[in-house]
């Protein structure tokens, strides 16, 4: 019997008493990439990116591990949510402009004291400001590097389009400017490199793209340390108290720790291990967030078709956006309809083993979108199922 074979007998015994769709996240894999993360990390905090869990059970069980550090969130709502939870540093992680939410930010001293609020413009400052209600409390402030790869004068441009501020002498500019304003105290800068952290570099069946993207990655690497190293020293120069240097991603931890610059890396994905960081040189981790489908008819052999199961990730839509029918093995889409919103044939000899009823379970393409489809995530330790937590959807949070 294959590990997978070994996995899809736990989680099915695990998960007998239930009825599918459900979601299941594997509680020994999960923490096996906690560790993993911690030990790429080289010692360097890792602050957990709330996106990819967006389950608070989750996120206090990784917490509560030695070597992580606070929360990477999405919205200020959420921030302000996980703030009044407990958390104590948060750092949301895009701008904001949501008004009801500075004025609750800025009218209550134990909020603004918990969360940090990204910045790349200062007309982000002006919206604080104006939202403010009459609350006094200071606004800690981070801001956002631009990490694109840029050659050939700026006509080819590598990366995520976010921030604006992509030289030190710009973000150091924008320092100024939060440094001499009322209201406002500087604490730290977050660059993400997607670009490097996100993208797979060993695709299975394409060794010339493989190889593009580790030459592409090695480049980017190379020139955003000295880029962030000088933006750490003019940003520094304007704000000497800085609390933290924020980088990386999960497939980028060990190259982004490695930066004397740096201070904390974020990560998240990594703790689920989602479809599309399959194809890494820097790091293998194991499945541990699924959800299951259950067969409810056999149109023929080799067919049978599930309920729902169409959950494409959010980016640019194409094949590698899907969920993947990953047990039993062997199973694979219909070219013709692919996953579907109320159905999905699915094909392969693995078919003609199953019964109506019984559970196909899939891994989705991205980490915590997953979990915008379920209310709940069974705990499954071993063979059993060890405890059954709300997701965000599930406590009635849908933040985006």
């Amino acid at each position: 019997m294959t590990a997978r074979a070994t996995d899809r007998a736990r989680y099915d015994r695990a998960t007998a008493h239930l009825d599918a769709p459900l979601a299941l996240v594997d509680v020994d894999a999960f923490d096996a990439n906690a560790d993993d993360l911690l030990r790429r990390a080289g010692g360097k905090p890792v602050r957990v990116a709330s996106k990819s869990v967006r389950c608070r059970a989750l996120l206090e069980r990784v917490l509560a591990k030695d070597g992580f550090a606070g929360v990477m969130s999405f919205t200020l709502a959420e921030s302000l949510w996980l703030a009044r939870s407990g958390c104590d540093d948060v750092l949301l992680a895009y701008p904001s402009a949501d008004r009801s939410g500075f004025a609750e930010l800025a009218g209550d001293p134990k909020l603004a004291e918990a969360v940090t609020v990204m910045v790349d413009d200062v007309a982000q400052l002006d919206l604080i400001d104006s939202a403010r209600a009459g609350g006094r409390e200071v606004v800690r402030i981070c801001l956002e590097l631009d990490t694109s790869l840029r050659m050939l004068g700026g006509r080819v441009r590598v990366g995520a389009r976010r921030s604006p501020l992509h030289s030190p002498a710009q973000i150091a500019d924008l320092a100024r400017s939060v440094a001499r304003r009322p209201g406002f105290r500087l604490v730290g800068i977050m660059a993400y490199e997607g670009h490097i952290a996100g993208v797979g570099d060993a695709v299975a069946g394409r060794p010339l793209r493989s190889r593009a993207v580790r030459l592409m990655q090695a480049a980017a690497r190379r020139e955003l340390a000295e880029r962030r190293a000088a933006v750490v020293r003019a940003v520094r120069a304007v704000a000497p108290d800085l609390e933290f240097v924020n980088g990386g991603g999960t497939g980028s931890v060990q190259h982004t720790a490695a930066e004397e610059a740096v201070t904390e890396i974020a990560a998240g994905s990594g703790l689920y291990v989602p479809r599309l960081f399959d194809h890494y040189t820097s790091f293998s981790g194991r499945p541990a967030a699924l959800f299951a489908q259950p067969v409810v008819r056999r149109p023929g052999v080799g067919v049978v078709t599930v309920l729902g199961g169409g959950y494409p990730a959010s980016g640019a839509a194409g094949p590698d956006r899907l969920p993947v029918p990953y047990l039993p093995e062997g199973l694979r889409y219909d070219s013709q309809e692919g996953p579907g919103e109320v159905q999905t044939p699915l094909l392969g000899a693995a078919a003609d083993d199953l019964l109506i009823g019984d559970k196909v379970w899939f891994r989705h393409a991205k980490a915590g979108e997953l979990c915008e489809r379920f209310d709940v995530l069974h705990l499954v330790e071993g063979d059993a199922v060890t405890a059954t937590v709300p997701t965000y959807r599930g406590e009635g949070r849908t933040f985006l």
